[in-house]
C-alpha cells in the first residue's frame, strides 16, 4: 500500500518546513509552486499557478490533505484579489479530491485583543483593510465546511521567528546587521509584551491537524506557542547563543507612519502596528490539551534560529560562540 498523500501548496518559511516534517513521518508529498526550487529532497513538484483551477485540481488529485500555505506580497491590494481567489479554488481542489484542506492563518482577522488573550473562540474583529480580507476568508472557509464543500480547518499564528524566517521581523532585516556585529533595527517596539511563533512549531502544528481525525474540522486552532514576552528578552536569548551581545533598537512609531507615504511596504506594517499598543497573547490551551503538542523549548528555539542564521547569512558558523 503506499504512503498517504499530502499536497501542499506553497513551500516559503512554514510550508518548506512542514514538508520536511510530513517526509520524515512517511507521507508522500506533493508541492504545488511556481517553480521547482526550494523543495526539500524527497518531495515531489508541481509547477504552475493557483489562480489557475484546473492547475489546483490537477495537483489535489489522489490527495488525503491539502494544506494552504501560501500567502501573497504584503500589499492589501494584492490580498483583495489573490487571498479570496486562492482559497475558493483550494476549496474546491480538495473538495474535488475528497480532501481535507488545512489552512495556515494569521490572527489578524480578530483585531485589537482589549487587554484579553486570543484564542480559538475569540470572534472575528478586524480593525485593518488586511485584517478585514482575512475575516472574509475565514467566513468562506467555515461556511463551505458548514455545506458539506470539504472538511476544513484553519492554524492560526502570530508572529514567526526561527529557522526559514527570512521575511520576518527576525528575519532579512535583522540577521545579517546583527551577525556584522552592528546595530540590528526592528519595526515594532520591542519591549512589547508579545506572543511569537516559532516556525518549526507551526509547521508541526499544521501537520497535526492534517493527519488527525475529522472531529477537530469545521473550527480554527491557535497553534503552540511558549509564553508571550519582549522581543528584547528573545534577543537576549539569541546573543547568549551567539557568544556576543546583539545591540537592538526600533524604528520610531511616528516615523514607520511618515515613512509609508513613500514607501508602500511601510504603509502596510504601519496599519499593523496596533499589535504592539498593548499585550498582544495568544492562548493555546486548546490545542495543547486536545493534542497534548507542546511548542519547543525557547532556548532550544533561539540556538537553532541562530544556527540557521549563521549558515544562512553567511555560509559560516564560525561568526560567534555557541552557548548551548
Amino acid at each position: 500500500m503506499s504512503a498517504e498523500l499530502h499536497v501542499l501548496f506553497g513551500a516559503g518559511q512554514v510550508g518548506h518546513a512542514l514538508a520536511g516534517l510530513l517526509l520524515h513521518a512517511g507521507k508522500r508529498v506533493r508541492i504545488a509552486k511556481r517553480s521547482t526550487a526550494g523543495a526539500p529532497q524527497g518531495a515531489e513538484v508541481i509547477q504552475g499557478d493557483a489562480t489557475d483551477p484546473v492547475f489546483c485540481a490537477q495537483a489535489a488529485q489522489g490527495a488525503a490533505t491539502v494544506y494552504h500555505c501560501m500567502n501573497p506580497p504584503y500589499n492589501a491590494r494584492l490580498w483583495a484579489e489573490l487571498v479570496p481567489h486562492w482559497l475558493d479554488n483550494l476549496i474546491a481542489a480538495a473538495g474535488l479530491a475528497g480532501a481535507r484542506i488545512v489552512v495556515l492563518d494569521s490572527v489578524y482577522m480578530l483585531g485589537r485583543p482589549g487587554g484579553r488573550p486570543l484564542d480559538d473562540d475569540t470572534p472575528l474583529n478586524p480593525c485593518s483593510r488586511k485584517g478585514e480580507i482575512r475575516a472574509r476568508a475565514t467566513e468562506r472557509l467555515f461556511e463551505a465546511h458548514r455545506r458539506g464543500d470539504v472538511l476544513a480547518t484553519a492554524g492560526r499564528a502570530s508572529d514567526y521567528y526561527g529557522p526559514g524566517g527570512t521575511v520576518t521581523h527576525m528575519g532579512d532585516q535583522f540577521w545579517p546587521r546583527a551577525l556584522a556585529a552592528k546595530r540590528a533595527w526592528v519595526l515594532v517596539n520591542p519591549d512589547a509584551v508579545h506572543t511569537y511563533h516559532y516556525i518549526p512549531d507551526v509547521a508541526a502544528g499544521l501537520m497535526t491537524l492534517g493527519c488527525v481525525d475529522s472531529d477537530v474540522y469545521g473550527r480554527p486552532w491557535m497553534l503552540p506557542c511558549v509564553r508571550p514576552g519582549a522581543m528584547r528578552e528573545l534577543v537576549v536569548r539569541f546573543s547568549r547563543k551567539l557568544g556576543r551581545e546583539i545591540r537592538l533598537s526600533s524604528v520610531p512609531r511616528w516615523m514607520v507612519h511618515a515613512s509609508g507615504i513613500f514607501i508602500p511596504l511601510l504603509r502596510e506594517v504601519d496599519e499593523m502596528m496596533y499589535q504592539w499598543d498593548e499585550p498582544f497573547v495568544i492562548n493555546d490551551r486548546r490545542f495543547r490539551e486536545r493534542f497534548q503538542q507542546e511548542p519547543t523549548d525557547v532556548d532550544e528555539a533561539a540556538a537553532a534560529t541562530v544556527a540557521w542564521a549563521q549558515q544562512h547569512y553567511t555560509g559560516s558558523k564560525q561568526l560567534g560562540r555557541r552557548d548551548v
